[in-house]
């Protein structure tokens, strides 16, 4: 049966869906938005609600590869793709290279996990060029590639489950332009825009340099370096000595979960405000506490669970939405009370899972 996406019939079809799809598990209908044609860096972009399957009709062997899980951000991915496969009744195996420096590794492990008997890869990638040569590889070899969160150029993935990051750097951006239109007081912002080279940051600071130009915001220098706490201070530290002047702090979310601590102890807070340009626990609660100002939610629990639902509709010959994300909105003090949390992050207390037997 063809996948239906239009708003109205997909809620009306969500009736038809099994009860017990709809129990603890239960995250769509989502609001989505589809990339056509597929795959395209500037295609058209319309609102789609996305339907899961109810379940899987056997317990496919998925590999997904991260390339890390050193911050908050990944584990929800994490636990994004491990509730999936629960619910649908798959198994997974889950690998993380260790950073942003690991390509080879994250290479090596998918290689591994396919030898093992992986069906499909799911793939959070290191490089947005670097794992081209394995995806061509794979796909040659029957095994579909769906490429979630980061991003790659390959052409011969099977399908996207991610967001635009420049959409999330032009959305923290403009939140900054819209403060400090043009013609009001000049304002210097500090810009860690994540490990030079991976697509989602070329993105994402693409978007950010957009939205600010023409306001009265300067961006200092970007300053790139791996998502670990420690890389990310020390970045805070060397803008803050050079820059006394600066009044904004954006970035990672590990930027601003880092910062925090840092500005509270030199007494800076009401002097430089801190924006992430994405989501995680450390961010939600900086922004309910009032220690960060604002950040777009890319729902990355959701981007997970698009991705297994992905893999499992390839398997097994069903339409699928090739190039979909989860709408994207900034999430701020006003609305932080209205936000479904399990949906834009891991549950509370979740600890990462690296596989799910079924």
């Amino acid at each position: 049966m063809k996948l239906v996406l239009k708003t109205a019939t997909a809620l009306a079809l969500s009736a038809a869906i099994p009860a017990g799809a709809f129990a603890e598990e239960a995250w769509f209908p989502y609001a989505a938005e589809e990339v056509t044609p597929a795959f395209s860096a500037d295609g058209e972009v319309k609102a789609v609600t996305y339907e899961a399957l109810s379940s899987a009709e056997k317990a496919w062997n998925i590999c997904v590869s991260f390339p890390h899980m050193k911050d908050a951000y990944w584990l929800g991915v994490d636990y994004g793709v491990v509730q999936e496969a629960k619910r649908l009744g798959v198994n997974l195996n889950i690998v993380e290279a260790g950073g942003y420096t690991e390509l080879n590794r994250q290479i090596s492990q998918i290689e591994d996990c396919v030898a093992a008997g992986a069906q499909a890869v799911v793939l959070g990638a290191i490089s947005y060029e670097g794992l081209n040569n394995l995806i061509s590889e794979l796909k040659s070899e029957g095994i579909p590639v769906v490429d979630t969160i980061n991003g790659v150029s390959s052409p011969d993935i099977a399908a996207k489950s991610l967001v635009s990051f420049y959409t999330m750097g032009y959305e923290t951006g403009r939140y900054l332009a819209e403060k400090h239109p043009a013609g009001s007081e000049p304002v210097k912002v500090g810009w860690f825009p994540g490990p030079a080279g991976a697509g989602w940051v070329e993105a994402a600071n693409s978007g950010f340099l957009a939205a600010v130009e023409g306001s009265a915001v300067t961006v200092l220098e970007p300053r790139y370096g791996d998502t670990g706490k420690e890389t990310q201070l020390k970045l805070v530290e060397d803008v803050l000595q050079a820059n006394p002047n600066v009044r904004y702090l954006a970035g990672t979310a590990v930027t601003a979960e880092a910062a925090q601590g840092l500005i509270r102890e030199r007494g800076l807070q009401g002097k430089v405000d801190l924006l992430a340009f994405y989501m995680t626990p450390g961010v939600y609660t900086g922004i309910e506490r009032g220690f960060i100002l604002a950040a777009p939610a890319d729902s990355m629990v959701v981007q997970g669970r698009i991705a297994v639902d992905q893999a499992v509709r390839i398997l097994e010959g069903k339409d699928y939405i090739k190039h979909v994300g989860p709408k994207i909105f900034v999430v701020d003090p006003e609305n932080i009370g209205d936000v479904e949390r399990t949906n834009i992050l891991p549950l509370e207390g979740f600890s990462p899972v690296f596989s799910v037997s079924n």
